[in-house]
């Protein structure tokens, strides 16, 4: 680990030394990128410098120690600092480890999320509806952007499916172990009875593919523009502003009508195409590396139950963690920090395990 941390430190020196040069400055795009892999490396080097200076205090305290001349009040001293910073030093490493783990290359980017009801009817719908204003919530106290890019409601107004885009620093890094089933146990307003009810939902969060990560054949693209329902519709009807656009090699099928316009409906719908056909390729090789390994960690495969959310008992069940929580209100309300941190560290402890 030390030498991997030395070679990080002389790569920021180095990095810092260019962006004094006359002739380095005189290219943007260089600046650019050397800025970036700097601010990378520096949370690095920063906890390495602080390791450094403990494990000097260290060999000082052990001299003290070590030392005939020393007098034995002193040497307590040096006895209580020393247990002190052995116990700074382990929790510096710790950190290190983390700090050196592999990093996911999609962690800065934006994400697509999609929110679709599964098993429960109406009830699902609900709580397709209740997840997406946990989400909407999270972004509005975490400063980001959501703009919705499809939805398809229910007949008592929730969703069958939803569709939204998230833009804002380091969003995909936050939201990717959401990915999964949810489920909900809760009486459904329609129960006269009184009984329990438990529904699903599917959540996918999917890094957003840029033009350059996925490239699109006209040839591969069906492109058709028909007539919206909902809200508006007579106008959107008349004009045929929706849009339906087909992958042909991979079937996917993606609609959007929430737009009045066609160019933006287009626009939306190939967004979502892109990000769907990077998620299909990545999961691909992610299986070829991975298809000898039993566990695959932070993959969030969205046929696993992640989360139950009982109403009853106002508790929350991470079933990755182990780990429930009692403040429903709380957490659909989108106080998920907690939550997202927990899950932070029980992947990166796993992902550490593996290394080893």
């Amino acid at each position: 680990m030390l030498q991997d941390l030395e070679s990080i430190r002389e790569r920021y020196n180095k990095l810092t030394s260019s962006l004094s040069d006359p002739e380095f400055i005189s290219d943007p795009q260089k600046i650019k990128e050397a800025s970036k892999e700097r601010s990378e490396l520096e949370p690095i080097v920063r906890k390495y410098e602080t390791y450094k200076r403990v494990l000097d205090e260290i060999k000082d305290s052990q001299e003290i120690l070590n030392s005939p001349d020393t007098e034995e009040d002193l040497k307590e001293l040096a006895r209580e600092e020393l247990s002190k910073l052995k116990e700074k030093k382990k929790g510096l490493e710790e950190e290190l480890r983390v700090l050196l783990l592999p990093k996911d290359p999609n962690d800065e980017k934006n994400v697509i999320l999609e929110i679709r009801a599964g098993a429960g009817g109406d009830e699902a719908s609900l709580f397709a509806q209740d997840l997406f204003r946990m989400y909407s919530r999270f972004a509005e106290k975490k400063g980001w952007k959501m703009e919705v890019m499809s939805t398809s409601s229910s007949t008592i107004n929730g969703f069958k499916e939803i569709v939204a885009n998230i833009k804002g620093n380091r969003v995909y890094s936050q939201l990717k172990y959401e990915s999964g089933v949810h489920r909900v146990q809760r009486v459904p307003e329609t129960e006269a009875s009184g009984r329990i009810h438990t529904s699903t939902v599917t959540v996918a969060v999917l890094p957003e593919a840029d033009d350059v990560d996925v490239k699109l054949d006209s040839k591969d693209i069906r492109i058709e523009a028909f007539g919206a329902s909902g809200p508006g519709g007579q106008n959107v009807n008349r004009n045929y502003t929706a849009i339906r656009v087909t992958h042909i090699p991979s079937r996917q099928v993606v609609s959007c009508q929430d737009e009045k316009s066609q160019h933006r409906n287009k626009e939306k719908a190939l967004k979502i195409l892109r990000t769907r056909l990077m998620d299909i390729a990545q999961r691909e090789q992610h299986e070829k590396i991975s298809k000898d390994r039993k566990s695959q960690v932070g993959t969030g495969e969205r046929s696993e139950k992640i989360r139950t959310y009982n109403f009853p008992q106002s508790r929350v069940t991470d079933h990755r963690l182990n780990q429930s929580l009692y403040n429903i209100e709380g957490i659909l309300d989108g106080d998920l920090d907690e939550v997202i941190k927990n899950l932070t560290v029980h992947f990166q402890t796993k992902m550490m395990a593996e290394s080893n």
